[in-house]
C-alpha cells in the first residue's frame, strides 16, 4: 500500500472517528461513552488496516484499551480478550507451529509428501492438498505453514524446470500456498480463526465459547468441498503448457538429503499429535483446549525443544496483544451499548435476506468478498461485529450463530489481489520475485470465489438439516 493510500485511508477513517465522538451524532440512541467508544473504534481499525505510521498491531490496540479506560470502562471488559481460554489456547497454539518449523519437522512431512507421489501435475497439486491438511493438524498457524512449503514448492518448481512466469509455477506455488491456508479452518484448531472466533464468541454471555465438534459440524463439509474443488478448477484454470519430464528419485534424493529423523522431531511430532487427539476426543474426556495446549507447551520446554530464550522471541507477541485486544471487543461493546446500537442498524439490514437461508447465504458470502477488500486487518474488526450481533440475528430471525463461522471465514481467506490476504504477502515475501505472478493470483483467487459459491449449494441444505436456520 503506497503511502498517499495509506494516509489518505487514515485521514476519512479520523475525520469519521472524530466527528461522531465530538458531535455524539448517535445521541440519543448512542450515549456519550458509546459514542466515544464508537471514535476510538474507528481510529484503530484506521491505524489497524492503513498502519500510517508503521504502528504495530499491538500498539494501536494499546491505545484502544487506554481511551477506554479513560473513559471509565471497566478494565474487567477491557481486558476481557486476555482473561479467556482462547487466548491461552492461541499462545501455545502459536508454539507449536514454532516448533515445527524449528526441528524441521514440518520439512520432512511435505518431502515425505513429495517423494510418495507419481509426478504429476494432478498428483503434485493433490499432493499439496494432503500436506496442508497434514500441517493443519499439527498446527494452527497457517504463517508457519506458509513459511514451510512455500520455499519447498519453489524448490519442487526449479526441480520441474517449470519457468519464470508460467502458468505451470504460479499453479504448482499458489496451490501449495493455498491448501495451507485453506483446509484448516474446518476445525476449530486447524488455524487461528479457530481460537480466534471461539473467543470473541465467549466474549458473549449470550453464545459462549465454541467446541471443537460444533465448530467441526458446520465448517468440515464446506471447507472439503471448497479445498478439493479450488484444486481441480485451478488446475484448469492455470492448466499448464509445460510437460513434466523429471522423475519421482529427484524428490526421493531430496528427502534423503534431510538426514535422520531427530529426537526433537520425534518429541514435536508426539506433542502434536496427541493434542490434535485430545482436541478430537473432547466430549469424552471434557479437558479443555487451553489446558492441552499449555500442557503441550509444558513438555516441548521440559524436553528442551523449546529453550527458555525462545520463550520470548520465538512467536510474534504483536500478534497475541493485537488478537487479546481484539478479543475484547463484545464485551466492550456490550458494556457500552455499541453492540444494541449496531444490532438496531444491521438486523434492519438483514431483514429482507432473513426468511430465505439460500438467500441469506449467498448475499452474505457475497458481501464478505467484496468487504474483503475494505477490511484487511486480518477479517478482525468484521468478526467482532459479527459477533456482537449474531445473538440479536438469532432471536430474530432463527439463524444460528454457528452458521456464521464457516462463512467469516471462508470471507477471510478471500486473496483476489495480495493486500487483502495477509497469508498472500507472507508467501510472496518468502518467493521473491521467483514466485506467482498477481494476474495468476487474482485468476486462482477468481476460482475460489467461485468454488466457494459453488459449495453452497451442499452446504446451505446440510445446514438446513442440522437446524442452523428456524
Amino acid at each position: 500500500m503506497n503511502k498517499t493510500v495509506k494516509y489518505t485511508g487514515f485521514s476519512i477513517f479520523l475525520i469519521l472517528g472524530v466527528v461522531i465522538g465530538v458531535m455524539q451524532i448517535f445521541q440519543p440512541v448512542l450515549d456519550a461513552k458509546g459514542n466515544l467508544t464508537l471514535m476510538m473504534l474507528i481510529i484503530t481499525i484506521a491505524l489497524w488496516i492503513f498502519k500510517p505510521f508503521n504502528l504495530p498491531f499491538s500498539v494501536s490496540g494499546g491505545l484502544f484499551m487506554a481511551s477506554l479506560l479513560v473513559l471509565g470502562v471497566p478494565a474487567a471488559n477491557v481486558f476481557s480478550g486476555f482473561s479467556g481460554t482462547a487466548v491461552w489456547t492461541l499462545i501455545p497454539a502459536l508454539f507449536f507451529g514454532f516448533v515445527l518449523a524449528k526441528t524441521g519437522l514440518g520439512r520432512r512431512i511435505a518431502y515425505f509428501g513429495m517423494k510418495s507421489i507419481k509426478v504429476s501435475y494432478p498428483g503434485l497439486l493433490m499432493m499439496w492438498f494432503v500436506i496442508g491438511v497434514g500441517l493443519s493438524i499439527l498446527t494452527p498457524s497457517i504463517t508457519v505453514r506458509v513459511v514451510i512449503v512455500t520455499p519447498i514448492a519453489l524448490q519442487c518448481a526449479q526441480i520441474c524446470q517449470l519457468p519464470k512466469g508460467s502458468k505451470a509455477r504460479s499453479l504448482v506455488l499458489i496451490t501449495a500456498w493455498a491448501m495451507a491456508m485453506i483446509p484448516g479452518v474446518g476445525w476449530l484448531t486447524g488455524s487461528l480463526s479457530g481460537p480466534v472466533i471461539s473467543g470473541f464468541y465467549a466474549s458473549i454471555p449470550e453464545l459462549g465459547a465454541i467446541d471443537f465438534s460444533s465448530w467441526a459440524k458446520v465448517s468440515l463439509l464446506p471447507t472439503v468441498l471448497i479445498s478439493l474443488l479450488t484444486v481441480i478448477f485451478g488446475y484448469f484454470v492455470l492448466k499448464p503448457a509445460e510437460k513434466l519430464t523429471v522423475t519421482k528419485e529427484v524428490f526421493v534424493e531430496e528427502y534423503r538429503k534431510l538426514g535422520r529423523t531427530s529426537g526433537k522431531e520425534i518429541i514435536t511430532g508426539i506433542v502434536l499429535i496427541a493434542s490434535f487427539l485430545c482436541f478430537t476426543t473432547n466430549s469424552l474426556h471434557h479437558i479443555p483446549d487451553a489446558a492441552v495446549c499449555l500442557t503441550g507447551l509444558f513438555i516441548l520446554t521440559l524436553t528442551g525443544v523449546i529453550e527458555t530464550k525462545e520463550l520470548s522471541s520465538g512467536i510474534s507477541w504483536d500478534l497475541v496483544l493485537f488478537i487479546g485486544t481484539a478479543m475484547g471487543f463484545g464485551s466492550v461493546f456490550a458494556v457500552t451499548g455499541v453492540s444494541s446500537w449496531m444490532s438496531g442498524i444491521l438486523i434492519g439490514a438483514i431483514a429482507p435476506i432473513s426468511s430465505n437461508p439460500w438467500v441469506f447465504v449467498y448475499v452474505v458470502l457475497f458481501v464478505m468478498f467484496v468487504w474483503r477488500f475494505v477490511d484487511i486487518a486480518v477479517f478482525i474488526p468484521t468478526i467482532a461485529i459479527v459477533s456482537a450481533i449474531s445473538p440479536e440475528v438469532f432471536s430474530q430471525y432463527g439463524i444460528n450463530p454457528l452458521v456464521w463461522v464457516p462463512l467469516l471465514c471462508i470471507g477471510q481467506n478471500a486473496f483476489f489481489l495480495s493486500y487483502t490476504n495477509m497469508f498472500a504477502l507472507v508467501g510472496e515475501a518468502n518467493l521473491g520475485d521467483e514466485g506467482w505472478t498477481p494476474d495468476h493470483l487474482a485468476k486462482y483467487g477468481t476460482v475460489y470465489f467461485v468454488v466457494a459459491m459453488l459449495a453452497m449449494v451442499v452446504a446451505v441444505p446440510y445446514w438446513i438439516s442440522i437446524d442452523m436456520f428456524w
